[in-house]
């Protein structure tokens, strides 16, 4: 592994956390399902291109990127944690896919240089950076001139249910840990599109745009599996764990969401609505 200047996120996602998203890999893959879509619609990656994907996890971009380029293109997916990395490398051998390279490392600081990709995409994988700044600096390096980044973030709590019930919920329950930055490394660090347009622009990147997006996220399971999954995993639990929350708690927890998400249970599903930030860049020529 390069040098990980994200040392705290590196930890973070090599440890318990990890291990969960390799564990509930089905879960995560279907609920995310149509944000890769939208990413991937907005990319618009052509066959034959080299693609370099940041944050690629347990692989379920990876898988969809290699279809796209097909066998005259190339992907390469860096993450920083062990763990998922190793799902995604068995993921791929399990496919068959030779156009594919998983790599571990901090996109912060690992030397991006000799790449010369065509595209960067990320699905929420970006806003972990210590330093966003330097990171973006270096993932630009990455770039062949005229190539293109495109990733999508949160666009914050309050249109975002999926991380606000499950964090008003616990809150109410065992209190509150204390606020962090908004703009600390988390899920909701690039909440704020002129904040990234001005990273962005910093790195040197030209064209830089920011929309907001709204797809429906697609959890796996009737309404009682996606609350006690809500309950149990994500923010939640990091709330009842910091603040030395019970069982008890957390069934108390998933009751409150399962009451909560009833406005959400449709004939197809649940579905809960997104508010998302897609923002989209080109290096120079």
């Amino acid at each position: 592994m390069s040098e990980i200047a994200n040392t705290d996120q590196a930890e973070y996602w090599s440890g318990p956390s990890g291990q969960k998203w390799v564990q509930k890999q089905d879960m995560f893959d279907t609920l995310m399902t149509p944000v890769l879509e939208v990413l991937l619609a907005r990319a618009g990656i052509k066959s034959g291109q080299k693609v370099l994907d940041i944050g690629c996890g347990t692989g379920a971009s990876l898988l969809q990127l290699a279809g796209v380029v097909g066998p005259s293109g190339h992907v390469t997916g860096v993450d920083v944690s062990t763990p998922m990395l190793a799902m995604a490398r068995g993921r791929i051998e399990t496919a068959g896919l030779d156009n594919v390279t998983c790599i571990e490392a901090d996109a912060q600081v690992y030397n991006l240089g000799s790449m010369a990709v065509d595209q960067i995409v990320s699905r929420f994988g970006v806003m972990f950076f210590e330093d966003p700044y330097a990171a973006f600096a270096n993932i630009a390096t990455a770039l062949a001139p005229g190539g293109t980044i495109t990733f999508i973030t949160w666009a914050g709590l309050p249109e975002n249910p999926w991380f606000r019930l499950p964090i008003e919920f616990a809150k109410a329950r065992v209190g509150s840990p204390p606020s962090p930055d908004p703009r600390a490394p988390g899920p909701m660090a690039f909440s704020e599109q002129d904040y990234v347009k001005d990273i962005l622009t910093q790195a040197g990147f030209r064209n830089v745009t920011a929309e907001t997006v709204r797809p429906n996220l697609t959890p796996l399971g009737s309404l009682p599996d996606v609350a006690d999954f809500a309950g149990r995993e994500g923010p939640a639990s990091r709330i009842v764990n910091d603040m030395g929350g019970s069982d008890d708690d957390v069934l108390a927890i998933v009751s409150d969401l399962e009451n909560a998400m009833r406005d959400f249970d449709t004939r197809d599903g649940v579905r809960i609505p997104a508010k998302l930030n897609l923002f989209s860049a080109s290096a120079a020529d």
